[in-house]
């Protein structure tokens, strides 16, 4: 059993920049909690969404870093938030709720990929406890301000990099066998079982759940970890070191990349439809092909979504692990 995936024909392309997307959109009075919302796409999103009137929460582990980045951006706050800190989440959570401020939409977008094995002070892998672990603690324990917006999204920012790895249901932490990304793989697999969880479960609460990639954008910091050499034999960057931007075959500007996650988080096309994974702001079709991401090949293509990843009944399971991997933390 698997999620249908029906692009809708949206009308913006791969090209679209999230200003785009909210071109004529206002959106005073709309409460958002945007995680790393500091830096890369995440800095593009909280640019955008506050340019048409929205209150941006920004999640940082460096809240004077956060500052500096931010400045001469209105309508944005900051919080402290250590998605690999138990305390820490749920102290900004906490700080959020006692706020009595609803929050109409929580974009987890914050993330680490690749690299050697990090283990975090419960011995969970980094990747899975960063992306995944930590943006579902979060999630749940900002559920009453979710419920309080009377209808809010869920944006789970993952990646075509899914392909890479279903989840490791016997070793989800790597034990054995580590490789940075296959361990990257299963996060971005996790962050779209746990969208198409989330909107089975609070849906019926006016609370939906997307996951969406944004393609590739160069210069985010995501993968520091990733020599130059092999961004050179990916088509990323040019002999000179410089990014190159072709929308159509995944390589986007920083403004291209975080449209996607806009376009999820305020599109009126959206408004009955949940628990999909889109890219290049529409849903994206099922992609049941194989997908090479081997680091040092080709450009990168991916049509769509995996099936392993949509799956509902892997969905569920994940729930079901995630809250047992938590525990107490919530």
């Amino acid at each position: 059993m698997t999620h249908e995936q029906r692009p809708l024909g949206s009308g913006f392309g791969a090209a679209a920049t999230a200003a785009d997307v909210l071109a004529g959109t206002d959106l005073s009075g709309t409460n958002v909690i945007v995680t790393g919302g500091h830096v890369g796409l995440g800095l593009q999103s909280t640019r955008a969404l506050s340019a048409a009137g929205a209150t941006v929460t920004v999640g940082s582990r460096h809240p004077e870093r956060a500052a500096t980045a931010l400045a001469g951006i209105d309508r944005v706050e900051i919080g402290q938030l250590d998605l690999l800190a138990p305390d820490s989440i749920n102290a900004f959570a906490a700080g959020y709720v006692d706020s009595g401020r609803p929050l109409h939409i929580l974009i987890n977008n914050a993330g680490i990929m690749g690299g050697d094995l990090v283990r975090d002070a419960r011995g969970y892998e980094a990747q899975f406890a960063t992306n995944h672990l930590g943006h579902f603690q979060l999630t749940l324990a900002l559920l009453p301000a979710l419920r309080a917006a009377r209808g809010a999204r869920v944006v789970n920012v993952s990646s075509g990099g899914h392909h890479l790895c279903d989840i490791r249901w016997d070793d989800p932490h790597f034990t054995v066998g580590y490789d940075g990304m296959l361990a990257y793989g299963q996060s971005k697999t996790a962050n779209v079982l746990f969208a198409v969880e989330l909107d089975r479960r609070w849906s019926a609460t006016s609370i939906r759940g997307y996951a969406v990639h944004p393609g590739i954008a160069y210069g985010t910091s995501l993968g520091p970890s990733v020599s130059d050499d092999a961004l050179r034999a990916m088509g990323i960057i040019d002999d000179a070191g410089r990014p190159i931007i072709d929308p159509e075959h995944e390589l986007k500007t920083p403004q291209q990349a975080a449209s996607t996650s806009v376009f999820a988080a305020t599109s009126p096309l959206l408004a009955d439809i949940g628990g999909v994974y889109l890219k290049d702001n529409d849903i994206a079709p099922l992609d049941a092909g194989s997908a090479d991401l081997t680091f040092g090949s080709a450009p990168i293509e991916l049509a769509g979504v995996a099936p392993h990843a949509v799956n509902p009944r892997s969905a569920q399971r994940l729930w079901q692990l995630s809250e047992t991997l938590i525990g107490g933390d919530r």
